[in-house]
């Protein structure tokens, strides 16, 4: 138990109902935030729930009369202010008459879990409402070509996941399929970010272009451990004849990320200052200049705190010149 909850994880209780002697463990006192003098008590755990939690949560009376001590997950509220989620899981021990006498329980800290599931939907719905209100797509996968895209790109070249896994060219009109056939993969083996804009054929009927910009991510290897391709429509090119070769040279991000774009990459990875000074080996005060934009663009330290994004799932992507900010799943 000591081994367990030396990782600041978990902690455990246990309260005799015949005596009303309540014991918690060292870890249970740390995880609280609470100092081992202070008396165990089941009121003053629920009085570290979170308001809007507590409902959930057996009273007192329910545990020692009914003997009723469910699972849940909570949020607590520490002495020092900081929040974290728990999940509980308890146990009622029961005289042979089938009367109470005593409970034990543990609880296990999955804030960051619950963290990351939160970040993971609120980037579903970014995407969702990208897709939904300006054709908008972000996608990602391990290699080119691209064949597991997403329900809303499939909606809208009216095609099934299986048509595009049997012909990755499938969302093209067939008179560009021989030209990206060739182009597509050429460009791949470069690894380096590029655009193109093929025609795709549109599930309600007509055709309209939409530019590809794939860009790789690299995990401190020479080969892309996956792509990410933003995906936007080219409105004001439909009626424009294409030309022979529509691939757009790639233009460097690098001097177009501001201090407002590194902060969005630490939000989206949900670090703090001191995390990204770590990640990257840099000092706090440089990591702060460089969010400030006081070293400007052309600061030594800037390409190891992008690097340090990068390994972490962050891409920057220029779309219409503007740096798009986007966590790789």
């Amino acid at each position: 138990m000591r081994l367990i909850e030396a990782f600041g994880l978990t902690g455990a209780w246990r309260w005799d109902f015949v005596t009303g002697r309540q014991v918690w463990s060292a870890g249970l006192y740390r995880l609280l935030g609470l100092p081992e003098r202070e008396p165990a008590s089941y009121e003053r755990l629920l009085g570290l729930v979170h308001p809007a939690d507590r409902d959930v949560l057996e009273d007192a009376a329910q545990i020692v009369q009914a003997g009723i001590l469910g699972s849940h997950t909570v949020r607590l509220i520490r002495p020092d202010g900081t929040a974290r989620t728990v999940v509980s899981r308890g146990e009622v021990f029961f005289s042979p008459e089938g009367h109470p006498i005593a409970a034990t329980g543990v609880l296990l800290d999955v804030t960051d879990r619950e963290r990351l599931a939160e970040m993971h939907r609120l980037e579903q719905q970014r995407r969702a409402s990208l897709a939904r209100e300006a054709q908008v797509f972000i996608h990602t996968e391990p290699s080119l070509p691209l064949t597991e895209y997403g329900a809303d790109f499939l909606a809208l070249v009216g095609l099934r996941r299986e048509e595009v896994r049997a012909d990755w060219l499938s969302p093209i009109v067939p008179e560009e399929r021989p030209r990206w056939r060739d182009e597509l993969p050429r460009l791949a083996a470069l690894g380096q970010p590029f655009s193109i804009a093929p025609t795709l054929r549109l599930a309600e009927g007509g055709t309209a272009r939409f530019r590809m910009t794939l860009v790789p991510l690299r995990d401190g290897t020479p080969d892309p451990v996956c792509w990410t391709a933003v995906i936007t429509p080219l409105a004001a090119e439909a009626d424009r004849d294409v030309a022979p070769r529509q691939v757009e040279a790639a233009i460097p991000v690098e001097r177009a990320i501001e201090g407002c774009h590194l902060r969005a990459a630490r939000g989206l990875l949900d670090w703090t200052l001191n995390d990204l000074a770590r990640e990257s080996g840099l000092s706090l005060s440089t990591v702060r200049r460089l969010e400030e934009e006081s070293d400007g663009p052309s600061s030594r330290s800037r390409p190891h705190v992008l690097t340090a994004l990068r390994r972490a799932g962050i891409v920057f992507t220029l779309v219409e010149g503007a740096v798009a900010v986007a966590l790789a799943e």
